[in-house]
């Protein structure tokens, strides 16, 4: 392993690993990444837990009690998910305690089919936090239309949130505007807001995988020459955008009432191309302040052969946006791009749910007691 993880983590990216299952908890592993790897936070999402629980025995004991029970699936899926979750929370707490609270973070994710339905991911979001019960906890919620009221009124309650699936500058700044509404909220309320924390998780390999696809089918050098630009540009005006809204005046009012930023966080960072350099989306998005949540492949890269040089984001806010107009003076709609990988990405993680509805039920009925 080389010291490009810890330079990572000098140049104020924190690294965060995008998986969780119970035998990462059980064996050490994740304690591990924790002690050698310079990881401080764990996301989840339905994808994740699916694979997890899908995988071997370790959920087998909880699940013949769950059986026993005769629980619903959905209410077993809550009790699996918010154990592992819990537990890894428990882990990481000395990393949220050295840092103040910024990372030792765990997310959870709302049921996916509730992502376009305000209320229901209202109640969805307290329940988890309740369940989970530690205050090193993030809540997943989608950037969709009817998740942006949701996440005002959370952030408002006092609870932490990770904002997910974020793919357009637009719905982005939306994002932020809906976190510093519900920090006023919470200052209305007289909550202490330096405890509430915040990251929102833009995506980053989904749209060289749209857009690299359309400009294949162009066919010319011009659109050939321009594969592989679209994600990066897109994340680094994401920055700048960031920057730009927590240097208002509104931002600097809840700062003095002791508020934290919400941090961008570097989603789908493992490459979906092979043509590209594994650590593509790791090493071209250093910035101070921002969060990388890794697949462990992409973890193991960047510790390998991650090449880290310092700010690879705000240099380049200029070249960033001629590669848009680029790709968009091709024909290319980026609104049009955005919406269908927002839309894919609800639809993904709606599949997922629905297997792990599927395979959790088959596990019941496996485990489940002879009567008696």
């Amino acid at each position: 392993m080389t010291d490009a993880l810890k330079r990572l983590s000098d140049e104020g990216v924190a690294i965060w690993l995008d998986d969780l299952s119970r035998q990462r908890i059980t064996s050490g592993n994740l304690a591990e990444l924790i002690d050698q790897q310079h990881v401080v936070g764990v996301t989840t999402n339905p994808s994740i837990f699916q694979k997890a629980i899908s995988d071997g025995h370790g959920y087998d004991q909880q699940v013949a009690d769950l059986a026993a029970r005769k629980v619903t699936v959905e209410e077993a899926i809550r009790m699996i998910t918010t154990a592992d979750v819990r537990d890894a929370a428990d882990i990481l707490r000395p990393v949220f305690d050295a840092t103040g609270g910024q990372d030792g973070r765990v997310s959870i994710e709302v049921d996916p089919r509730l992502a376009h339905r305000t209320t229901p991911t209202i109640a969805e979001a307290k329940q988890l936090a309740w369940l989970v019960d530690r205050p090193n906890t993030l809540i997943k919620i989608p950037a969709t239309k009817a998740g942006l009221p949701a996440i005002t009124e959370v952030i408002g309650l006092g609870i932490s949130v990770n904002v997910t699936l974020i793919f357009s500058l637009e719905r982005y700044r939306e994002v932020m505007d809906a976190y510093l509404a519900g920090l006023e909220k919470a200052k209305a309320a007289g909550l202490d807001l330096s405890l509430i924390r915040s990251v929102a998780s833009f995506f980053v390999s989904r749209v060289d995988s749209e857009i690299d696809k359309r400009l294949e089918k162009l066919g010319t050098d011009e659109a050939k020459a321009l594969k592989g630009k679209a994600a990066l540009a897109n994340a680094r005006l994401a920055y700048e955008a960031y920057e730009e809204v927590f240097s208002t005046e509104r931002w600097a009012a809840l700062d003095k009432a002791g508020a934290n930023k919400q941090r961008p966080l570097w989603a789908s960072t493992g490459v979906k191309d092979p043509a590209y350099k594994d650590t593509l989306y790791v090493d071209e998005l250093v910035a101070p302040g921002t969060v990388n949540t890794m697949p462990e492949a992409t973890l193991e890269a960047t510790g390998d052969h991650g090449a880290i040089t310092g700010d690879t984001v705000r240099a380049n806010y200029a070249q960033a946006r001629a590669d848009l107009d680029a790709i968009a003076g091709l024909g290319i709609s980026y609104d049009e791009v955005v919406q269908l990988l927002e839309d894919e990405g609800v639809e993904k993680f709606e599949a997922s749910w629905n297997d792990l509805l599927k395979s959790t039920e088959a596990e019941l009925k496996r485990l489940a007691p002879s009567e008696g």
